[in-house]
């Protein structure tokens, strides 16, 4: 990978990284409520692609459902999720999208896993929940399961986005902006109150974390990745994401206080492992042993 192509990748990972800090301040710093500054997020991001809107992508169900997936359902519940989850862990358990996505892919395209994937999802799986385990007591961390939630709606996402046509980055985003702003609007004004105050009473710092969310994460972010996909390896870049999560937990240790003790540490290490095998073993083409 040419040095400037990694550049491009290490700030691409730490948009995305810094997404899970300025995300947790907006929503319990400035108790933006999660639905709300979801759906002023897509709006803006609609907004900015509203050019590359038209003609739409067919099949329309399909388009239409990925992009409820993957915006509302990816980020929507992610933000609920971090009302009580701290950024570090939620960057973790959203890395489960990997195993969870070979799994739907079997279901849903017929394709086969080989043995050492197998391991890597038993092992992100079994790394995530010592993550998600609430060691006070026997249940389940209330928010990371939202994330878990968001992982699995994302996972879904993509692989709906695999029987869709050829598809623009902006394009892309236009609809996920559309599909995306509209239901969280509706589901706001039903579920929230006071979250036009709220923004108000706010400020410009609402307007600069959403603006950051929207322009900067999934705008600049999401589209200079696509760009590197095209380029190279999906396999090479997958494993170079895995940078995200490592600097998400380190900007949530120092910047938010987030506690990573020895639980967390050996958690997110098992993940990894297995997020790791999973991109880096070639995949089997449909029906081949």
């Amino acid at each position: 990978m040419l040095p400037r192509d990694f550049a491009i990748l290490v700030f691409v990972c730490l948009t995305w990284a810094s997404n899970f800090i300025i995300s947790k301040i907006a929503l319990t710093e400035l108790h933006t409520p999660p639905l709300f500054f979801s759906a002023v997020r897509f709006a803006l991001v609609l907004l900015a692609t509203l050019p590359w809107l038209l003609p739409m992508p067919r099949p329309r169900w399909r388009m239409l459902a990925v992009g409820l997936l993957m915006g509302a359902g990816g980020f929507g519940l992610v933000s609920i999720g971090l009302l009580t989850a701290s950024p570090s862990s939620a960057a973790v358990v959203t890395q489960l999208g990997v195993p969870i996505t070979a799994l739907l892919s079997v279901v849903m395209l017929g394709e086969r896993i080989s043995w050492r994937r197998g391991i890597g999802i038993a092992l992100a799986f079994s790394g995530a929940m010592a993550v998600m385990w609430n060691p006070s007591g026997l249940s389940l961390s209330y928010g990371l399961i939202f994330v878990l939630l968001s992982a699995f709606a994302s996972a879904l996402g993509i692989v709906l986005v695999k029987q869709l046509g050829s598809v623009q980055p902006f394009q892309f985003q236009a609809w996920v902006g559309l599909a995306s702003a509209v239901p969280l609007g509706i589901a706001s004004a039903m579920l929230e109150t006071g979250q036009v105050r709220l923004a108000l009473d706010a400020g410009w710092w609402f307007v600069a974390t959403v603006v950051y969310a929207a322009l900067a994460v999934s705008l600049a972010g999401h589209s200079l990745f696509f760009r590197l996909v095209q380029k190279y390896e999906a396999n090479l870049i997958s494993t170079l994401t895995l940078m995200c999560p490592l600097m998400a937990i380190g900007l949530g240790v120092v910047l938010l206080g987030d506690r990573f003790d020895g639980r967390m540490a050996a958690g997110t290490a098992v993940v990894l492992v297995g997020v790791l095998m999973i991109v880096i073993t070639p995949r089997r083409g449909k029906g081949r042993p």
